[in-house]
């Protein structure tokens, strides 16, 4: 068998927990490949709305396994704080999570060095969560880095005490503030938390489920244009969030990759600093903000909003070899007087139609306008009840990406997603 991949088209928060969620019952392991709790995957089912940061989104549904790749860097307070919060709703996490031991550990020091470094950069800052996440893999590819299969060794805590005391030498060179002590006691509660789990060696796990025929789905965070390589750099997260990272993250090899499930939203969002070429800094932004409820799941940030980018979309789906995508959000464009579409970029060197290395060559998006749907699309369930304005949106938008739009999502809610295809290609071919 082969690893299926859904991942992120955009700057991220394109509903990818969502998506998970529904693509679960078609797979046997759900597999988390990349990122930390700088991510914030949202799901909404039974009138609950819960968002998860770690834990793969697979976790509410009964019969699969759910997997934290050794991609995945793990906030062990955070990592507490989810526990908790799916123990109230009596989910059985126990018999249905495992833990790499290769994952790195976020520590209280990573998430001070975060605050400390983005304070002094003033107005260059990045936007990032503060979460710790840059730091932690900063400390992974420099080879001082504590990973989840430590926390067993007898030795864990002169581990933990070194690195500590590096990064307080680190500390010294800014004029920061901190109290390492209050994050501390709920950060080894977490180690105690993460103990409870299996923690094993991922990678062989899922190539010998894939030897036996099991079915994964590999499950990115962010999105592709925050991917460290080949994101609006500066502007972007510490790890890749493209197709090979579900290779590095996992331990799978490329010839093992079957589907890439590409997910966008019918416009565009982005949160924090960093270009973005259909930006709307006007009434429509504000609408868009507004009626998509456009606020960070993780961070609470209001999302900066714009209109569909082809150039950016076409980008991200030649990186990741997407084979289907699936829309969210095609509701909250209900209602609008018309919908623009970005096709080329006119820059000072003339106009292109390929998403650039340096966005700041940009002076204004070239746009094709679209009539706009104006019928409420949360109540449908059938693609028979799609308006004309919708099916000619997504027409369009197949011709130009060359990949068929496979799934439609017209609300937060599980039921709220709508398979275009007769038969929804998933679970990779042998």
């Amino acid at each position: 068998m082969k690893a299926d991949v859904l991942l992120g088209l955009q700057w991220g928060d394109e509903g990818k927990g969502k998506a998970v969620d529904v693509l679960t019952p078609k797979y046997d392991i759900i597999a988390r490949f990349q990122g930390g709790p700088n991510a914030g995957h949202s799901l909404e089912f039974n009138d609950i709305k819960h968002v998860l940061h770690t834990i793969p989104s697979g976790i509410f549904r009964k019969n699969q396994m759910n997997i934290i790749g050794n991609g995945v860097v793990i906030d062990p307070i955070v990592f507490k704080k989810e526990i908790n919060s799916l123990n109230e709703l009596a989910v059985d996490i126990q018999s249905k999570l495992l833990i790499s031991k290769r994952a790195h550990l976020i520590l209280p020091s990573h998430r001070i060095l975060d605050a400390a470094s983005e304070a002094s950069k003033g107005s260059t800052k990045i936007g990032s969560t503060l979460k710790g996440i840059g730091p932690t893999y900063m400390d992974k590819t420099g080879r001082n880095g504590l990973r989840v299969g430590d926390i067993l060794s007898p030795d864990f805590r002169e581990k933990y005490n070194s690195l500590t005391e590096k990064h307080k030498a680190l500390l010294g060179l800014y004029d920061f503030e901190y109290n390492m002590a209050e994050y501390e006691e709920g950060w080894f509660e977490g180690i105690k938390e993460i103990k409870k789990f299996k923690i094993v060696d991922s990678e062989q796990y899922i190539n010998d489920e894939l030897k036996k025929g099991k079915t994964i789905l590999a499950e990115g965070a962010q999105g592709t244009l925050l991917d460290i390589d080949f994101g609006s750099y500066p502007y972007v997260t510490s790890s890749n969030t493209i197709c090979a990272g579900a290779c590095t993250g996992l331990g799978i090899a490329p010839n093992r990759i079957g589907q890439v499930f590409g997910i966008f939203k019918a416009y565009s969002t982005r949160v924090g600093g960093g270009p973005f070429p259909t930006e709307l800094n006007d009434d429509t932004g504000e609408e868009i903000r507004r009626m998509g409820r456009e606020f960070g799941a993780t961070t609470g940030r209001p999302r900066r909003c714009g209109w569909l980018d082809l150039p950016a979309l076409k980008f991200s789906i030649m990186l990741n070899g997407v084979t289907q995508l699936i829309m969210t959000k095609a509701d909250v464009l209900s209602g609008f007087s018309s919908i623009k579409v970005c096709y080329a970029y006119e820059t000072y060197e003339g106009i292109i139609s390929h998403f650039p290395y340096d966005a700041g060559i940009i002076k204004k998006p070239l746009y094709k306008e679209f009539s706009a749907w104006k019928e409420d699309l949360t109540a449908i369930r059938s693609i028979k009840e799609f308006p004309k304005e919708l099916n000619d949106y997504i027409i369009f938008l197949e011709k130009e990406l060359e990949v068929p739009v496979s799934v439609v999502s017209v609300g937060p809610n599980r039921e709220q997603t709508i398979e275009r295809s007769s038969k929804l290609k998933s679970v990779a071919s042998v």
